[in-house]
């Protein structure tokens, strides 16, 4: 029998990563004020800590081994002046919602993990824009320049990476302050279903479920079981590690073990646009003991899935490596089988991942880009659908979402079709499925996950009907 070893970086510089190709940066104007920016960040305290990402990265060995699913969920960009105490909790208690349902229906540990306290950075397709003859460069996230189309606001600006920081540490502080207050209990899944969700048509199905999590708990409690342990559920987060100036001057050693982590987040994943297997963002996160992810969109050929194994995970340790797939529902059957074949043949237990937002992306008449919740729960039904003709663990969903009442997607439970998307339409970048979708989606992957039935579709798409 094989015995896996700790996962050890190879010993190599950390700062091997500046002598490769590195995309997506930006053209900072003033490499003085960018190196006074990374050695303040250099010398901040950690935003998260080792022995937190190593927790994670077992929790992800378990979801690589087929005994848990990950729940990977939150904005598609955040907004340095839209943090606030209200939207994170919305957030949090949208994922932990979404988690309770899968749960329990399903009868599998879930993983949450947020899209939150980092995700402040946007790979784009195109370096700059142009409106009305007027070019500039292209908005990168909150992290980088801003949203409105000035000269002054599209200038790359270092001293937002400081903002960053700050933001990310607000943002934890919040979670871990919510967290600790038991808002993550499972015995408050009827205060969860009385703020979020009494319109929704899921409601008396969700009541339901959780008076049978209250159920459950009494039980424990007259058996001599320990409720309080699911009642302090840990939450971890995570965002892509795009700015590498950002990710490296917060880098750091263990002091006990002597192992560098990222401790800008728990789980940091590189983007379709940056997973060269020879680039700069693939040479920095091989060195890190964190777990770590990459995204796999519908040009990913097997070699390459291979070559991104090698790189990031050599010595095949569950937990180290995850693929969040990205194909799109119309290619995820035909492109996801190889990959996933050769992959397992290789000896690595990689945890896959499901991301179907990325790949269904439209723009309606209207001229907002929108994603209908049908594509949505088609990618992941396809997903599902080919882990079991291969006799693989679907691992996990990863979605863009918000515990706000956006009409930013179509579709789903409450019908929104496009003439719905100005009422509410507030991301900066993506589409965003709305706190009843989210849940919406919870109870479709329950079903699926039981193996009862594959998710129904919710009706004909209205985006190119409409309007």
């Amino acid at each position: 029998m094989n015995t896996l070893l700790p996962y050890e970086p190879r010993p190599t510089h950390l700062d091997s990563w500046r002598d490769r190709p590195a995309a997506q940066q930006p053209d900072w104007p003033d490499p003085v004020a960018l190196h006074d920016v990374t050695d303040r960040l250099a010398a901040a305290p950690p935003l998260v800590f080792a022995d937190e990402c190593d927790r994670l990265k077992t929790r992800l060995a378990a979801v690589a081994r087929g005994e848990a699913f990950l729940l990977q969920g939150g904005d598609c960009a955040e907004s340095l002046d839209g943090m606030s105490a209200e939207s994170v909790h919305g957030k949090l208690t949208t994922l932990l919602q979404m988690s309770a349902v899968l749960t329990y229906a399903a009868a599998l540990p879930v993983v949450p993990v947020g899209r939150i306290a980092g995700q402040y950075a946007k790979p784009r397709s195109r370096p700059t824009e142009t409106r009305d003859g007027v070019t500039l460069p292209v908005y990168r996230g909150d992290a980088v320049n801003g949203l409105a189309f000035t000269p002054e606001a599209r200038v790359p600006d270092p001293a937002r990476l400081l903002r960053t920081y700050h933001a990310s540490a607000s943002t934890l502080n919040l979670i871990r302050a919510f967290t600790a207050a038991g808002h993550a209990s499972l015995g408050r899944t009827h205060e969860w279903n009385r703020d979020f969700i009494a319109d929704s048509p899921h409601r008396h199905t969700y009541e339901r479920i959780a008076d049978g999590i209250d159920h459950a708990l009494r039980f424990m409690r007259a058996t001599g079981g320990r409720p309080e342990d699911f009642d302090s559920a840990r939450f971890f987060v995570s965002h892509e590690a795009l700015l590498l100036d950002y990710e490296a001057a917060l880098t750091r050693r263990d002091a006990r073990s002597g192992r560098p982590y990222a401790t800008s987040g728990h789980l940091l994943w590189i983007g379709e646009r940056t997973r060269d297997p020879e680039g700069a963002h693939v040479e920095w996160a091989s060195q890190l003991a964190n777990p770590v992810a990459v995204k796999l969109g519908p040009g990913t050929t097997a070699d390459t899935a291979l070559q991104l194994v090698d790189r990031l995970d050599p010595r095949r340790e569950p937990g180290r490596l995850t693929f969040i797939v990205r194909m799109g529902v119309d290619k995820v059957r035909d492109v996801l089988p190889p990959l996933v074949e050769k992959v397992t043949a290789s000896g690595a237990q990689v945890a896959w991942v499901c991301d179907p937002m990325h790949g269904n992306t439209m723009q309606a008449p209207s001229g907002y880009k929108t994603r209908h919740f049908d594509d949505v729960l088609g990618e992941v039904t396809a997903f599902f659908e080919v882990h079991r003709a291969l006799g693989t663990h679907p691992g996990g969903i990863h979605v863009e979402l918000t515990g706000d009442d956006v009409t930013e997607c179509v579709g789903g439970g409450h019908g929104l079709d496009v003439h719905d998307l100005p009422v509410r339409y507030e991301s900066a970048c993506d589409p965003r499925l709305n706190r009843s979708q989210s849940l919406d989606l919870a109870f479709r992957v329950a079903d699926f996950m039981k193996g009862d039935r594959a998710p129904v579709r919710s009706g004909e798409k209205q985006v190119n009907a409409a309007g």
